[in-house]
């Protein structure tokens, strides 16, 4: 195999930018097994006055995640962010006006491997977000996992990350006056197996909790499609039924969260390494479906409300898909 080195003079910019993504993706992947360490080492070396006033923290401030977080906007507006969103580059895409004096649910596809397009456009104050949704707040619901990390769990709030259980999503769409977001990667875990280039296989037919919430508040539902997510990351062959995917499938029942074999490029050469490939992202929001506010709703309430969903997120695909260099003949498949 001929490796492919990057140019020797590569612009600072770039130079930049590759060190944003590089940081991010090493967050994710390393940060909060690091922070773990950190803690067994101060407790093995009996650093009391360290572990001690910690722990005790975190007992008290346990569902401070599943009760709006703790975001900064310090953090939020790092340089790296903007360094992390010019390198694929990230673009929020609106198509339709909402009204900040009602709560919302947008239902983010795809998952992808890493869930970039959610995380540079929700995430960070160097996205479009403020400038096309002016009143509105938005929070990214991920794995609860991710809050039992200690130290990393406090990193991670302050991009405005939330735990993304019910009790969690219910809190964000109980303000009073509007203005709220819920921003919800409704494929999981479980899609992120099938998150290879060119693919658009999402899990969403039985993924009916956010229609229930939606309804139990009258928030709307509003269907975002990113197109590019897909197609940062290489995956290593998981067809259904094999040994691979089986181990994998298994691994992510019993720890809540997947582990897909993903490579892309490196850092100074394109052939492979867990650095994104340099693909644009396009995240689109689409039009928000009304939503009445029925405290107990029935079975079949939810049933034709989630049918509607997914009705408008295929219309939306299809409308969009041709910008963004999707052949004609390719569709969803909704699993």
């Amino acid at each position: 195999m001929k490796v492919e080195f990057a140019p020797l003079h590569i612009p600072l910019a770039r130079r930049l930018q590759t060190a944003a993504v590089l940081q991010w993706v090493l967050s994710f992947l390393l940060l909060a097994q690091v922070c773990i360490g950190i803690i067994v080492v101060l407790i093995v070396h009996n650093y009391w006055f360290l572990y001690v006033p910690y722990l005790t923290w975190l007992c008290l401030d346990w569902r401070t995640p599943e009760q709006g977080g703790r975001r900064s906007n310090w953090v939020r507006s790092w340089t790296v962010w903007r360094y992390f969103k010019d390198y694929f580059p990230i673009h929020l895409i609106k198509t339709w006006d909402l009204d900040p004096s009602h709560n919302y649910i947008f239902g983010f596809h795809p998952h992808g491997v890493l869930v970039a397009g959610a995380f540079g456009n929700f995430c960070t104050n160097h996205s479009d977000f403020e400038e096309l949704f002016p009143g509105f707040t938005a929070y990214l619901h991920v794995l609860p996992f991710w809050f039992r990390c200690p130290l990393f769990r406090e990193y991670l709030m302050t991009s405005g990350s939330v735990s993304v259980s019910k009790k969690s999503v219910s809190y964000v769409l109980s303000k009073e006056g509007g203005g709220n977001i819920s921003v919800i990667v409704l494929g999981g875990a479980e899609e992120s197996l099938d998150a290879h280039p060119g693919k658009f296989t999402l899990f969403i037919r039985q993924r009916k909790g956010f229609v229930k919430v939606a309804l139990t508040h009258g928030a709307s539902l509003v269907p975002v499609f990113s197109f590019g997510e897909n197609e940062l990351f290489k995956q290593v062959n998981n067809p259904e039924g094999s040994w691979l995917r089986t181990v994998q499938e298994k691994l992510q029942k019993i720890m809540g969260f997947a582990l897909p074999l993903f490579h892309a490029r490196g850092i100074f050469q394109y052939n492979f390494g867990l650095m994104p490939y340099r693909k644009p992202i396009h995240t689109v929001v689409g039009r928000p479906i009304p939503v009445h506010r029925t405290p107990h709703p029935s079975p079949g309430q939810i049933e034709e409300l989630h049918q509607t969903y997914m009705e408008e997120l295929r219309k939306l695909f299809e409308a969009h898909k041709r910008k963004y260099g999707i052949p004609e003949h390719e569709t969803l498949i909704f699993k």
